[in-house]
């Protein structure tokens, strides 16, 4: 046995020092807990890493992957050891920080090639908690001022993560959804979809996730699940209403409403390992820490409806009660704040003029742009219903 694991010990180490041609990212995926975390780094090819800090002096671990391409910086709030984390392109391939949550340090690294049916390589690497260490996500504190301050090495700021909104096209492929006079709702979606998208990546400010780019199909439940693996501090679903009457005309948003809470109990009750993962242990804690989640959620979720309400004032015409409260599917997530937004009624004349017209859609997208840095560039706030 001993034998067999020095030779995978060998052929990995083999591997790692053998990269020379470029990979790309695919994906990172965290697990463990506040004792020791592991990161893994899919890649499509193989690659040999150099550690430029390894956490032991300034709760920083940067490794410079060799070789890895990456189209955009990826980033992620972390687990355990780990408070956060990014990718972004350096010279010579990608760099990788972690940032950390206490006293802790790098403790292995190691390259996986293909097998067992997984035909990607993997880039593992564990960061353990020094011994007695107590692993927390609140931001560390400034150390005492000491008379030889001066000399000691300066403390780095946390990693610059972006705010994550996803954004819903609502319904596409075989679900048309409503429709006008000139077509399917599921084709005004998209439109506003990707140009609310184009919008908040032109500011820099935000990691845009979009459900889908293209007219495809993509199950209610798996558009929530989007959400909630992106780490989604936001979720905004575009839709286009229809109604029986052809004169009603107008923009409305939509949250969870109080009696649809029970659903999303039993949407987190289904096989979500994301979900359980936190929620684990006694079941009177759970159900407390479950419904303290969902009313904070609910509670941002309304909070920025009234602001998104606000700046949609002016800019399209809004139903008389334009927050309303309702239980969609989408809006189900209990840790994922989420507004549904009907832009206007698709088989009303003037509303499908307006959601067609690509300046009125410019007009109403940067609206929600708008609403969108106002809410978090603000305290939060309690909402007023």
């Amino acid at each position: 046995m001993a034998a067999a694991v020095a030779a995978f010990g060998l052929a990995v180490f083999a591997v790692g020092h053998a990269a020379t041609q470029t990979a790309t990212l695919l994906k990172v995926r965290t697990g463990g807990d506040g004792r020791e975390t592991r990161l893994v780094v899919d890649l499509d090819g193989a690659t040999s890493a150099r550690v430029l800090a390894d956490g032991s002096s300034d709760r920083r671990v940067s490794i410079l992957l060799n070789g890895v391409e990456t189209a955009q910086p990826q980033q992620g709030a972390g687990r355990g050891v780990v408070r956060a984390w990014t990718i972004e392109k350096a010279q010579g391939g990608a760099l990788l920080q972690m940032e950390l949550a206490g006293d802790a340090s790098l403790k292995r690294r190691f390259l996986l090639p293909p097998a067992d049916g997984i035909t990607n390589y993997r880039y593992v690497i564990d960061v353990a908690a020094a011994p007695d260490a107590v692993m927390t996500s609140a931001p560390r504190k400034a150390a005492a001022p000491q008379i030889r301050e001066k000399f000691l090495p300066a403390s780095k700021p946390p990693l610059p993560l972006k705010k994550v909104v996803v954004i819903d096209a609502g319904h596409g492929g075989k679900d048309v959804g409503a429709q006008g006079a000139h077509g399917f709702e599921k084709d005004i979606n998209l439109a506003a979809a990707l140009a609310l998208s184009d919008e908040l990546n032109r500011s820099g400010r935000y990691k845009v996730v979009m459900t889908r780019t293209t007219d495809v199909y993509i199950p209610l439940e798996s558009r929530v699940r989007i959400a909630q693996r992106a780490g989604a501090d936001l979720f905004i679903s575009l839709h286009s209403d229809s109604a029986p009457e052809t004169n009603l005309q107008g923009a409305s948003v939509y949250t969870l409403s109080d009696q649809a809470s029970a659903r999303a109990t039993r949407f987190v009750s289904q096989d979500d390992w994301f979900m359980k993962a936190s929620l684990s242990g006694d079941q009177g804690v759970r159900d407390i820490l479950f419904d303290l989640t969902q009313r904070a959620t609910r509670n941002r979720s309304a909070v920025f409806a009234q602001t998104l309400v606000s700046n949609l004032e002016g800019e399209a015409p809004l139903l008389r009660r334009s927050h309303r409260d309702a239980g969609f599917m989408v809006l189900l997530a209990p840790d994922v704040p989420a507004v549904l937004l009907e832009m206007g009624f698709i088989n009303n004349p003037e509303d499908e003029a307006r959601l067609r017209d690509p300046a009125a859609r410019k007009r109403l997208v940067k609206a929600v742009a708008s609403a969108i840095d106002t809410h978090f560039g603000e305290p939060m706030k309690v909402a007023s219903r």
